[in-house]
């Protein structure tokens, strides 16, 4: 087995295991705040450094170079994810849930990361039911239609829908990532459709601008590269322009926004995106707080590492 699969297979191992492989390892350490809205965690655990090392030595050849990207959305399948948990159809899509919806105190619809062309994962669906157990939450993650087969307006159809099925519950919207983008879209849309908000926006790395417009230093990000996800970006805005709200919330209005909580790590590419939306966001007159982990990497909170840990707390205290 080589070096590479070997790494691969232990960075599935600890997220699976998750919270219970750390407990034992977890480095203490205090939030640095700095000046509100804007939240910053301090110094970088050393389980981070390691999972980083990991992540870059596993970082997908087509983030970085056109001609591989072209090739992995011409020959890219999609794949039912297998898992554990239960789940049901909705209109035709398969939509995993955990926890009990009638003894539950909120809803919370997650939708995965990926960059709109990988499937839920492992990950998602730990992080989901970790959500359920420490919240008493009842979670739905839809596994949507994705690119290349599929653009963002099949996606807004179906979210439209399974968001009336729930919306009369106390309702927060979550997502990683690509998911994280589109919960901000959707919230956009929302407001042109007459639905009421959420109570509570909870995003992680959410990818704002599907243009990749700006410059940005791929080498230093471990998981993500602006080569591949421009031509991404392409294929799930299908005909829509790539600067449209329902692609890139970048461009959108957020007004009648609720409270919105947002976390990035400093080192990933999306933040310079991440801080620019922040900033439309105050000019929106929505409360929100932007908490920025100092040297960690692209959706940080839904890995192993203690300051993933210090992330919970923060979700918590912000809808209990």
């Amino acid at each position: 087995m080589s070096t590479k699969t070997n790494l691969q297979s232990w960075l599935i191992y600890i997220n699976r295991y998750n919270y219970l492989f750390f407990n034992k390892l977890h480095l203490k350490y205090k939030y640095l705040a700095l000046h509100i809205p804007i939240k910053e965690i301090g110094i970088m655990s050393f389980i981070a450094k390691i999972a980083e090392k990991i992540l870059m030595s596993t970082k997908p050849g087509y983030m970085d170079l056109q001609d591989k990207a072209n090739e992995f959305l011409k020959t890219k399948e999609d794949k039912p994810p297998k898992s554990i948990f239960k789940s049901f159809d909705f209109n035709g899509t398969e939509v995993f849930h955990f926890g009990d919806r009638k003894s539950s105190d909120k809803t919370i619809i997650f939708i995965h990361g990926g960059a709109y062309v990988n499937e839920i994962n492992y990950q998602h669906y730990i992080y989901c039911y970790l959500l359920s157990k420490r919240l008493n939450a009842y979670v739905l993650a839809p596994v949507y239609p994705l690119a290349p087969k599929h653009s963002c307006l099949e996606t807004f159809d179906l979210m439209r829908d399974l968001y009336k099925e729930y919306s009369n519950d106390n309702i927060i919207l979550m997502g990683d990532s690509a998911g994280g983008g589109f919960v901000l879209s959707f919230c956009q849309y929302i407001n042109t459709i007459n639905l009421k908000q959420p109570d509570n926006i909870i995003v992680f790395s959410p990818w704002v601008d599907i243009s990749m417009s700006d410059e940005y230093d791929s080498k230093s990000d471990p998981i993500l590269g602006d080569v591949g996800l421009r031509e991404i970006g392409k294929s799930w805005a299908g005909d829509l322009n790539t600067t449209e709200y329902r692609v890139s919330p970048l461009y959108g209005d957020n007004s009648n926004f609720p409270k919105t909580l947002i976390f990035a790590g400093d080192s990933e590419i999306f933040y310079k995106d991440i801080l620019k939306y922040v900033d439309n966001l105050k000019k929106d007159d929505v409360e929100c707080r932007l908490i920025t982990g100092k040297g960690l990497f692209h959706i940080y909170p839904m890995f192993p590492i203690p300051e993933a840990k210090d992330a919970f707390k923060e979700i918590k205290k912000e809808i209990m």
